[in-house]
């Protein structure tokens, strides 16, 4: 890696979310700023997502949009980001996004981000790149999930490593830092 870590965030894009998560997100891009790091997202300017580019951009972080022109066609492109990159298609737009990353943090979201966050966790563990994934899950928001999954390796489905593979982090502070720690082959 080459210049400041970019660091790929997914998170919820519905308006209306709770403040705790709106908070969370202008937190994350906040402390990428001050880290010195640039922002790579979903580029869109609702809800969390838009807090997020908008929290990092202020603290000075150079943020990266990957957008579908579906969605740019409903007027939910964030045309503030430094960059915004207009795909055809969802699975372009998660493959330019995990090029541009060099790790992954999901905040409390959807079935998008956690669609966005197994694609990106099972690569990972196939050893198709060796970049961090990791959830942070500050008030139990996938509590039930990981319940699931822990569930699914007692039951021989998912293997140990796997599930060691995605670093689960409760603030902030200690997710940036898992993106910034090699990953063990």
């Amino acid at each position: 890696m080459t210049g400041p870590l970019s660091v790929c965030v997914y998170c919820g894009s519905i308006e209306g979310l709770p403040e705790r998560y709106l908070r969370l997100a202008a937190d994350v891009g906040s402390q990428i700023a001050a880290r010195g790091w640039q922002l790579v997202s979903g580029g869109g300017k609702a809800a969390m997502m838009g807090v997020l580019g908008a929290a990092a951009r202020a603290g000075g972080a150079r943020t990266t949009g990957v957008i579908p022109q579906a969605l740019v066609d409903l007027e939910w492109a964030d045309h503030d980001s430094d960059e915004l990159l207009i795909v055809e298609t969802m699975r372009e737009r998660k493959a330019l996004m995990e090029a541009h990353a060099d790790a992954f943090i999901a905040l409390p979201g959807g079935v998008g981000t956690c669609e966005e966050l197994f694609e990106v966790w099972t690569a990972g563990y196939l050893r198709m790149h060796s970049k961090p994934v990791v959830l942070l899950d500050p008030d139990g928001h996938y509590a039930g999930l990981l319940e699931w999954v822990r569930g699914l390796g007692e039951r021989g489905f998912v293997r140990p490593e796997a599930i060691e593979r995605l670093v689960v982090a409760t603030d902030v502070s200690a997710a940036l830092d898992a993106c910034a720690k090699p990953v063990d082959s």
